[in-house]
């Protein structure tokens, strides 16, 4: 295929004026060229034809036994899907070659502002002093990571959309050392990605809220275009859980933001932590359902009725858990938090920085791990599973009744070389292999 068959995604966009948040295709719809210039539209229209949906569940002995699939034809305008009907293979279209159309990817926890992608390599450096001896590391290297910051942001958002990924929420240190320019140089490179990639941000207090003074920066942060305020182990490096998490609910409170504080501790401090945060989210009913814990590593080492006692908690105060799957040796109880309707999220944490070198930049890959975990190997519960990847939506209902997509609902998603998102999540590695051959388009 030559190149001068090719169009790439910018020139896609910008020609056919799509204003959607993620159009990744995965990963070998560009062996056919679909995207020749005869199929665009100056309009901001696209049609598709050859579109594989998932439609229902087929049934054997009560038991689901496979997923149901039909070819469609596909309209998108202006970001939005505005059309599903019966397939027109004769079309003047592009021909998605019967991939599985899927919600878009979301990775819900991530630091693109300090990241060693698309730079030089450099693996993990030998760690001393626990969390408080990597905040003297990063003191140490922000200002020369902060350099080209925007540019290895940029560089990372691209990796991530070629796993899928169309939306993130990235933590951003805030803090002395960096003050506000770790966030003025990722908000510039999100600026210029914006016409495939979005993102809500965290204000990130990575090197304590009182143990570096990093509170006159929260506070100006707070008044900035984030969405969330962070926080990390209250006890371990501020020595005060209720001060923190007081200082933090306040200041999501006056400026109507969420929370999402990462929490490693796995001992007393830890649960105690989680439990002082349900109560003040009770007592502040503004913040329920827009309040999360990443890693909150203390739920894996409960025991199992103490887990379901505060999963049950959780979800009664609506505090998300943001998980990254796995965690060395440690496994998070995914299925309690699921049976007590807790909002569960997963993200790459972590791409080739000075905290981890092991990032693929794929949430599926997150998806299938999670199935391995729990040996979530039947039809019903992998298709369960990717809901993981795509921030809690999936094609079919629990009853097998298509769900997504629907006409009105935006142009963002994925097409993808399985037959339905069962075998996606559960052949993960054979669809890694197929994007690492680059048949991703950008």
């Amino acid at each position: 295929m030559k190149t001068s068959d090719n169009i790439s995604r910018k020139d896609f966009i910008r020609n056919s004026a799509l204003a959607v948040a993620g159009l990744t295709l995965i990963p070998n719809i560009m062996t056919a060229s679909p995207f020749d210039e005869k199929n665009l539209s100056v309009k901001g229209k696209m049609s598709l034809k050859n579109v594989r949906l998932e439609t229902g569940f087929d049934y054997q002995d009560g038991e689901v036994s496979s997923t149901k699939t039909g070819l469609f034809y596909v309209e998108v305008e202006n970001g939005k899907i505005t059309k599903i009907s019966p397939n027109q293979p004769n079309a003047k279209a592009v021909d998605a070659k019967g991939l599985l159309m899927l919600p878009a990817f979301k990775d819900m926890h991530i630091h693109l502002d300090k990241t060693f992608y698309g730079d030089q390599w450099q693996a993990v450096r030998k760690r001393t002093g626990g969390v408080k001896g990597m905040i003297e590391l990063e003191q140490k290297m922000l200002p020369e990571m902060l350099k080209n910051s925007t540019f290895k942001a940029e560089k990372l958002i691209e990796l991530l959309q070629s796993k899928g990924t169309s939306y993130a929420r990235s933590h951003v240190n805030i803090e002395p050392t960096s003050k506000l320019q770790s966030l003025k140089n990722l908000q510039k490179a999100l600026e210029n990605k914006k016409k495939g990639f979005g993102a809500e941000l965290v204000a990130f207090p990575q090197h304590g809220v009182f143990y570096t003074d990093s509170v006159p920066y929260l506070k100006e942060a707070a008044k900035m275009d984030i969405d969330f305020i962070g926080g990390v182990d209250p006890f371990n490096i501020d020595g005060d859980i209720e001060k923190v998490v007081d200082f933090t609910v306040q200041l999501a409170l006056d400026n109507k933001k969420g929370i999402d504080i990462h929490l490693h501790e796995t001992g007393d401090s830890g649960l105690k932590t989680v439990e002082y945060l349900i109560k003040k989210v009770n007592e502040n009913p503004a913040l329920k359902g827009k309040t999360y814990l990443s890693h909150c590593f203390v739920l894996g080492k409960l025991e199992a009725a103490r887990q379901e006692e505060i999963a049950e908690k959780l979800g009664e105060a609506q505090i998300g858990i943001v998980s990254t799957i796995p965690f060395g040796r440690l496994i998070m109880p995914i299925p309690t938090l699921y049976k007590h309707n807790v909002t569960v999220l997963t993200g790459n944490d972590s791409i080739v920085d000075h905290w981890n070198t092991f990032g693929t930049g794929s949430v599926l890959q997150k998806a299938n791990l999670m199935a391995q975990l729990y040996g979530y190997s039947t039809e019903f519960l992998l298709s369960r599973s990717l809901k993981l990847a795509t921030g809690n939506i999936l094609p079919l209902d629990d009853k097998g009744t298509q769900q997504w997509p629907k006409s009105g609902d935006k142009a963002d998603f994925v097409l993808i070389n399985a037959s339905c998102s069962a075998e996606a999540v559960s052949r993960i590695s054979e669809v890694e292999s197929l994007v690492h051959n680059g048949n991703v388009v950008f």
